[in-house]
């Protein structure tokens, strides 16, 4: 029978994930409705789990069930009224733009420094404009259904995603600078040769 090992820098990571999923639900409950929409920690979580997991089921899991159980909360209370009876209309492409920003997380961040994590952060925003977006604009009979229709949907989105870019690069910072200070003091949470 294989022993189970205590790994704390997985349990810090995950520590880490669910604090900062905490406070997109406290900032969201405590502001006026929809003030701070997209203005969230999401974006940071995610390359935060690509980049620190090196077990691709963490790296992949663990993110998206903090997004799953933050939109739960949302969805079944202040948000209801958006609710289609699960989350939300269109939660998918959501999760699919999510898990992609992961991925960003996995290949732009083997190497954690100021540069990549600002390019990851506009890789992810660009993911998150065009995925969410796309079904707004598809079938809509609000848009024209071609690339001019499209870029009018991307247009009516930028201050949202201007939102979205800000909550990344600051919940980022917070993320990545704890994390990396946590590490330097404490060297049992550096990465072993073995995978996490």
């Amino acid at each position: 029978m294989a022993h189970l090992k205590f790994n704390p820098r997985t349990l810090v990571l995950l520590l880490m994930i669910l604090a900062l999923t905490a406070f997109r639900l406290l900032v969201t409950f405590n502001s006026d409705e929809l003030k701070f929409a997209n203005f969230s920690s999401i974006g940071a979580v995610a390359l935060f789990g690509g980049a620190y997991f090196k077990d691709n089921l963490k790296a992949f899991s663990f993110p998206l069930l903090s997004l799953f159980l933050s939109d739960f909360v949302l969805s079944t209370t202040i948000f209801s009224k958006y609710s289609n009876g699960f989350l939300y209309e269109g939660w998918y492409w959501v999760y699919l733009a999510f898990a992609l920003m992961v991925l960003v997380g996995r290949v732009m961040l083997k190497n954690i420094n100021i540069v990549n994590l600002l390019a990851s952060t506009l890789v992810i925003v660009l993911i998150h404009w065009i995925v969410t977006d796309f079904p707004i604009w598809f079938k809509n009979p609000a848009y024209t259904q071609d690339l001019a229709g499209f870029w009018l949907v991307l247009e009516k989105a930028i201050p949202f995603e201007i939102r979205f870019l800000e909550g990344t690069i600051i919940y980022g910072a917070l993320l990545f600078g704890a994390f990396e200070i946590l590490k330097a003091k404490y060297p049992v949470l550096k990465l072993q040769t073995q995978k996490i």
